[in-house]
């Protein structure tokens, strides 16, 4: 049986992206569910401006009271020098760098071109691993833009191919505001694997709508098998309007427990960890497994 990876954002992409401020306490406790659910790469937290993200601004309190010697992997997002010398004191040993396929998305985003932000991860990038860290890299709007409107899949396979060559073990392929379908997804995996594997790729899917499953299950056609999602369907993308949160791990689980994919993931443990940040947020999960199963 063949396995498929699936690594957990709830607790960084997802919670960054939800209006109220969730405490560190519930934030352990949720990482842990979501650990002993099976779990084994969740991403714990963001060394960003508290300032512009004031949702990750206990990442260093999460991180070090996580235990990134065990058999769970802890990533943060680090989008500069400072931010990995607060990663590194907090105890991170793997860590996330964030670019874009779009010019317009990357300078709203992160006030910087592409060329730029690809620069400014070089240093980063050596840093994190001569201090023996995974590199992680993220590209967003890897199908659509919000500001540009359909991307290339060239664009997105050039900047796929420059965190590869940067160092970064895995490049995940962001549908940032969900508006992919199947046929577009392959015709960007077509592309990108030109240039970078199809073992070296992640697929990170919003459910904007309702496309992300049918998108993952055309990635699995393609090649990939390790995938982002988010606990309960957590987030969403402040760039556009409408735009859910990245496709609930539980509903991702399912689907690929249904085609005989192995994740090592107790999907009740999982549905209930989904339950357990919902009511902390003051909502119902967004999956529709959690409603199928209930509590």
């Amino acid at each position: 049986m063949t396995h498929v990876k699936i690594v957990e954002v709830g607790p960084r992409d997802g919670l960054q992206n939800e209006k109220q401020i969730v405490p560190a306490a519930v934030k352990l406790e949720l990482i842990r569910r979501l650990a002993d659910s099976g779990l084994r790469a969740i991403e714990a937290g963001a060394f960003v401006s508290p300032k512009w993200v004031p949702q990750m601004a206990d990442s260093a309190e999460v991180l070090a009271a996580l235990d990134p010697s065990g058999s769970v992997a802890y990533p943060a997002l680090v989008p500069n020098d400072k931010g990995l010398e607060a990663a590194l004191a907090a105890g991170a040993r793997e860590i996330a760098v964030f670019g874009a396929a779009s010019e317009s998305f990357s300078r709203k985003n992160i006030n910087a071109s592409i060329a730029d932000s690809l620069k400014r991860f070089e240093s980063v990038v050596r840093a994190a691993l001569d201090a023996g860290l995974k590199v992680r890299g993220y590209v967003s709007c890897a199908i659509a833009c919000p500001y540009e409107g359909r991307i290339a899949p060239g664009k997105v396979a050039e900047v796929a191919a420059a965190l590869s060559d940067l160092g970064c073990y895995e490049i995940s392929l962001g549908d940032t505001i969900g508006v992919g379908t199947p046929a577009s997804v392959r015709a960007m995996l077509d592309a990108v694997q030109k240039a970078v594997p199809a073992e070296q790729l992640a697929g990170h899917f919003h459910d904007t709508y309702g496309m992300a499953i049918a998108n993952i299950r055309a990635a699995l056609d393609a090649g990939l098998r390790v995938f982002d999602a988010s606990v309960a369907g957590l987030g969403g993308c402040p760039y556009a309007r409408g735009a859910s949160g990245n496709v609930a791990t539980e509903d991702v689980a399912y689907l690929l427990a249904g085609e005989g994919y192995r994740t090592g993931i107790d999907l009740s443990k999982l549905v209930g960890a989904a339950w357990y940040i919902a009511d902390a947020l003051g909502k119902p999960p967004a999956s529709r497994l959690a409603h199928a199963l209930g509590r």
